[in-house]
């Protein structure tokens, strides 16, 4: 069973404008691990690429950003699924890390993935 991506949130507000070093490299990672497809590529001003998955949409750029410093949260259907499909496409570890994170008044039941561009990202299931 496949996890629904329900939403996105950048880091940095932005989820359309994601800083990596190298758009061509990266999108291996995302097709084959992440389960998302690009929708569109750019050449100007900058290399980029968007990705979709379900509700979802994020856009990869080569714009001098600091990956290490961005990313995304991920709102999922089931976090249990999403980590199990994950792995089965290739995540390379065997267990989530699963954690309970309280945003504001909402507790979401999370855990992280660090692609190999550097982009950090949190997929949570809303737990309240």
């Amino acid at each position: 069973m496949k996890a629904t991506f329900k939403s996105a949130s950048g880091y940095q507000d932005d989820a359309m404008n994601l800083p990596i070093a190298n758009v061509a490299t990266a999108i291996t990672f995302y097709e084959t691990v992440m389960g998302f497809r690009v929708s569109a590529r750019e050449d100007v001003p900058h290399p980029a690429a968007t990705l979709v998955r379900d509700d979802v949409q994020m856009r990869l750029v080569e714009n001098g950003g600091d990956p290490s410093q961005d990313g995304c949260f991920f709102a999922v259907d089931d976090i249990e699924a999403a980590f199990a499909e994950l792995k089965a496409n290739g995540l390379g570890r065997e267990a989530a890390g699963y954690r309970m994170d309280r945003h504001g008044d909402t507790l979401w039941k999370v855990f992280f993935v660090v692609a190999p561009d550097g982009l950090c990202y949190c997929l949570g299931e809303r737990q309240n």
